[in-house]
């Protein structure tokens, strides 16, 4: 374990925090959709209460048809600290496997159905990294202060150590307020991982001195380059949402005459372009409000559109893309039979893929989400 420069813990990457992958065993590797749904009803009626399963709005309909709560991450995860189960199964992504252990009780454990679930942006500002590049952002903005926010999309580490460094978490639906608070105690705002939600945040704002850090410059990230800025975006994206393009949308209103909602996690000029912009509640907010006979065309990720379209057959629901562009890879790492086999084995009191925050790294991310809280 690294220990982190400018923060009081240590932490590690998250290749190697993650490395526990177990294989599924052989005879869950051919399951049918029939079996599955056979098994996993029985395996659930046996576990009872004990159990609870959220699946994310980015998943596929085989896995959030057997979950008790749909929804985004933070929404999953306060479902988790709400409830009495012993055993939590998120069917996510590892960062929001995370979250739901830094919130829930102690006497919970949080599971995983594939631990190769790992979204590439939260993997594209470990804390380790921004730890290294600290010093530099710091140096190079002078004698203003600089507050770190991290999007809820980033690992335990990185949330902990923005609380350490007076920062916060916030959400696509309150980054503006916390953009806020951050200004209300410092000069400068560092955003990470996603500069997308950042820089469509500071424009909402008004805010137009902004500068971009790459971590990925090989002869290293020029200082002079944020020297001045108010707000300083990490150089991270949403592998998922940075495909869709302005034409994308000059297509799908041609073709379909289409009202146009995306994520704020979309390129800057995707955003402008479309109807509305918003978070994945705020979409499907939007189309269940939406008048029968509407069409929207929907930039996220492709799941989430088809739930939507079945949910909603009286509206008109098209993808702004065709699948392979709208397919995240990570969430496609929970596959169904991996649901199968680890609520089956929970059945049979084996526990596989725990998802457990190291105590200090929990702490100082909890208050990261409580400072989000109180916005």
């Amino acid at each position: 374990m690294a220990r982190l420069e400018t923060a009081g813990f240590e932490s590690d990457l998250s290749l190697f925090k993650y490395d526990n992958l177990e294989r599924l065993p052989e005879a869950y590797r051919d399951l049918t959709e029939a079996d599955r749904t056979t098994r996993i009803e029985a395996a659930r009626e046996e576990l009872g209460d004990d159990v609870i399963v959220l699946g994310h709005n980015y998943q596929r309909r085989e896995i959030v048809e057997h979950a008790d709560f749909i929804g985004d991450s933070y929404e999953l995860s306060k479902r988790a600290a709400e409830s009495d189960a012993e055993y939590v199964v998120f069917a996510g992504v590892t960062f929001m496997a995370e979250s739901a252990d830094i919130i829930t009780d102690d006497d919970q454990t949080v599971l995983l159905p594939s631990m190769e679930a790992s979204c590439p942006m939260a993997g594209m500002a470990e804390a380790l990294q921004v730890d290294a590049a600290w010093e530099q952002i710091d140096a190079a903005t002078g004698d203003r202060d600089v507050i770190p926010i991290t999007y809820m999309n980033s690992y335990a580490d990185l949330k902990a150590f923005c609380a350490e460094q007076g920062g916060l978490v916030c959400t696509s639906s309150n980054a503006a307020d916390a953009f806020e608070w951050a200004f209300e105690r410092g000069d400068v705002v560092l955003f990470l991982p996603d500069k997308h939600l950042g820089r469509n945040t500071a424009a909402e704002l008004g805010m137009d001195s902004v500068a971009e850090w790459d971590p990925w410059n090989p002869e290293a990230p020029d200082a002079t380059d944020v020297a001045d800025a108010d707000v300083v975006l990490w150089d991270g994206y949403c592998q998922v949402h940075e495909r869709f393009r302005a034409e994308h949308i000059e297509e799908v209103r041609e073709e379909h005459d289409a009202n146009v909602i995306v994520h704020p996690e979309c390129r800057r000029e995707v955003v402008v372009a479309a109807d509305e912009a918003g978070s994945t509640s705020q979409i499907c907010d939007t189309i269940a409000n939406a008048d029968p006979g509407e069409t929207w065309a929907i930039g996220t990720e492709i799941h989430l559109v088809n739930h939507l379209q079945r949910w909603h057959p009286e509206v008109n629901v098209v993808p702004l893309c065709g699948d392979a562009c709208m397919d995240c890879n990570a969430m496609r790492q929970i596959d169904p039979n991996y649901l199968t086999w680890l609520l089956e084995s929970l059945a049979e009191d084996e526990v596989h893929n725990v998802v457990e925050v190291a105590e200090r790294e929990k702490e100082l991310a909890a208050v990261a989400l409580e400072r989000m809280l109180e916005l």
